[in-house]
């Protein structure tokens, strides 16, 4: 089998987090869920502090703060009609790889959220890849049935890996 995700640490505490495999655990399990295969498929996630990501949101959101996660989807699979499922990416190319986009996660700010609530830093970070997945494959939140659409499928995805829904306290 081959590795879903490509991972670029640039702030070493995330090795401490184990990055590499709650990413490529959380990445698989979302696209499991949904059906779509895992082989052929690529997903680059960038692992990085809060002045990086606030680099980055400035650049591609006009926001210069820092944020948990951003994505860059490689396809644009948003329906145009609110709560409805995106459309399916390409197929996956088996011999090249099919990239479906990029994810940054900053450290300083992940930490700071799970400490805020008394969550496991592990399982607060495996949510924030499944969300950021989720957006490379065209779910969003700015509309109410596409936030109430994604927020659930995030919840059940997380739900499968024993971890408690996100958006209960």
């Amino acid at each position: 089998m081959t590795t879903l995700t490509d991972i670029v640490i640039e702030d070493p505490r995330w090795e401490e987090v184990g990055l590499d495999a709650l990413a490529e655990d959380a990445a698989l399990k979302a696209l499991e869920y949904l059906g779509f295969s895992v082989e052929g498929y690529e997903i680059a996630i960038l692992a990085c502090d809060d002045a990086r990501i606030a680099e980055l949101n400035a650049e591609f959101r006009d926001k210069p703060t820092p944020t948990n996660v951003l994505s860059w989807p490689s396809y644009d699979l948003a329906p145009d009609e609110d709560g409805v499922t995106p459309h399916p990416p390409p197929p996956p190319d088996t011999m090249m790889g099919e990239s479906l986009g990029d994810i940054a996660i900053a450290y300083d700010t992940c930490l700071r959220e799970a400490d805020a609530v008394g969550k496991d830093i592990a399982d607060h970070v495996t949510h924030l890849i499944v969300h950021g997945v989720l957006h490379l494959l065209g779910y969003d939140h700015v509309r109410d049935r596409d936030a109430t659409l994604m927020e659930g499928l995030e919840t059940k995805i997380l739900g499968k890996m024993g971890i408690a829904d996100p958006y209960r306290g």
